[in-house]
């Protein structure tokens, strides 16, 4: 498995080269380049939605400036609901998506993507701590449902700082 070290927000356009202001809606995009993966943000007004070599993208909002610092829940707490949503069909969307975040917060090792007999394809992910292998359906959501699981994610498992 390779790793690609992400670059922060760089908290201005891509497209405008105008910085992003507080508050602001804006999307970020990663994009393959040689050997390397590069992150591209745009305004809401300049996003004309993802490339076609985008590798993800997702929504966001530049963070307040007064506004206090979040936490995830602790990783057993996260590994825990990802469990949990196993046994959940409905919840098969939200399981992926809390996949690639945990994939991200290095919870998770992505090992491989692989199609089933029925053509779905999953990801196979490793979980060091608890020595496990998952494999996830690959179910993207469509906008109206992205929002609602940010909101149920950022509900269940955003605290803040105390």
């Amino acid at each position: 498995m390779i790793d690609f070290e992400i670059q922060r927000c760089s908290r201005r356009c891509a497209a405008t080269d105008r910085e992003l202001s507080p508050g602001e809606v804006f999307y970020s995009v990663l994009i393959a380049q040689g050997g390397d993966v590069v992150r591209y943000d745009y305004s809401q007004q300049a996003w004309d939605g993802p490339p076609d070599e985008a590798v993800g993208w997702w929504k966001a909002k530049m963070p307040e400036v007064s506004s206090k610092r979040v936490h995830w829940a602790p990783n057993d707490v996260l590994l825990d609901y990802f469990q949990r949503l196993e046994s959940q069909d409905p919840q098969a969307d939200v399981r992926y998506i809390l996949a690639l975040l945990m994939i991200r917060r290095r919870i998770f090792r992505l090992e491989e993507s692989e199609i089933d007999e029925s053509g779905r394809e999953h990801l196979v992910v490793f979980c060091p701590r608890n020595e496990t292998e998952y494999r996830v359906a690959v179910e993207s959501p469509d906008s109206a449902r992205i929002e609602q699981i940010q909101e149920e994610l950022a509900r269940l498992l955003f605290a803040d700082a105390a």
